[in-house]
């Protein structure tokens, strides 16, 4: 593991690179490269409850699409009320993320569909129950040969899917705006927070057109986060279940910020019940440092200004 002394040095140098070289955030763009048969179709497989086992729950379940595209809970609940090992992330902007799941072991939005369908907690179905479910129904045979030549299969409902996925874009917000040249899109305390978080250098892993997402880091980089909390689960072992490797070990994908002021509970294991929970966490974990209330609390109003539009996000 890195020492303690070459990560301080990292996060200098990175936050030194960031405030000093370059713009760290990047307006969001829609995706202008969608096939809207696929869009549309997706919507409805992603609302459609016969994706599992016993009808009961959808995608849309544990991602609320009206209400940041999470469930608010600490974990998601299963068919059964099973409850899964791990927060769920917002599936909006996730189109633009290196990876998905926590763990990053699905590298496209299609594989990553695979994961909540088959799995036991989640929906717990089987490809072959799922393609018989549309089959027998009076629309989607008609809806897939529109738009795929082989009709019903599982490649293609995982398509259409992550093409509505990679539609969820939430363009538009005031700090898009501020970045565009609007200086009054956002106020001064806002700006002031922007200011902060790169000084302090959240930016240094919180970057680019998503605010994070684009990397791997380790929890608890500075101080140990698992150690204070203690009961490791196999969940916290994050990118270590997918590569075996020691130096992976607590290390998850850095999630988006885009819309972290709609999506609470925070942190891979929904700890964080409120924002300044997680901002603290990152102060104390990540960064290593003391920093004063009113510092925290601009950060805060910055963070909230990163919320876009999305016809399916309510206003």
């Amino acid at each position: 593991m890195l020492s303690c002394r070459w990560r301080l040095t990292y996060i200098f140098l990175m936050g030194f690179m960031i405030t000093g070289f370059a713009e760290p955030l990047k307006p969001l763009k829609m995706p202008t490269n969608l096939n809207p048969q696929k869009v549309e179709l997706g919507r409805l497989l992603f609302h459609e409850v016969r994706l599992s086992k016993d009808d009961s729950i959808s995608c849309a379940s544990c991602h609320n699409l009206k209400k940041g595209g999470t469930d608010n809970a600490q974990v998601s609940i299963g068919i059964k009320g099973r409850k899964g090992p791990i927060n769920a992330p917002t599936v909006y902007n996730s189109g633009l993320l290196l990876a998905q799941f926590w763990d990053g072991r699905a590298d496209t939005l299609e594989d990553q569909v695979d994961g909540p369908v088959q799995a036991e907690a989640e929906m717990g179905s089987l490809w072959p129950e799922v393609m018989a479910k549309l089959y027998a129904d009076q629309e989607y045979p008609a809806l897939f040969k529109a738009i795929y030549a082989d009709g019903i299969t599982r490649e293609n409902i995982k398509n259409a899917i992550a093409e509505f996925e990679r539609s969820l874009v939430t363009v538009d917000s005031p700090f898009d705006r501020y970045l565009q040249g609007d200086e009054n899109a956002i106020d001064a305390q806002a700006k002031y927070g922007y200011k902060l978080f790169k000084n302090y250098g959240c930016a240094s892993c919180h970057q680019g057109a998503n605010v994070g997402g684009n990397m791997f880091q380790v929890f608890g980089v500075l101080n140990s986060y698992f150690e204070k909390r203690g009961n490791i689960t196999k969940a916290d072992r994050g990118r270590y279940n997918v590569t075996g490797n020691d130096i992976d070990k607590h290390r998850f994908k850095v999630p988006s910020l885009r819309l972290v002021a709609l999506t609470a509970p925070y942190l891979h294991d929904g700890t964080a019940k409120t924002l300044r929970d997680a901002v603290d966490a990152m102060f104390e974990f990540q960064l290593g440092r003391e920093a004063p209330n009113e510092h925290k609390e601009a950060i805060i109003h910055f963070l909230k200004t990163l919320v876009g539009k999305h016809k399916e996000l309510q206003p």
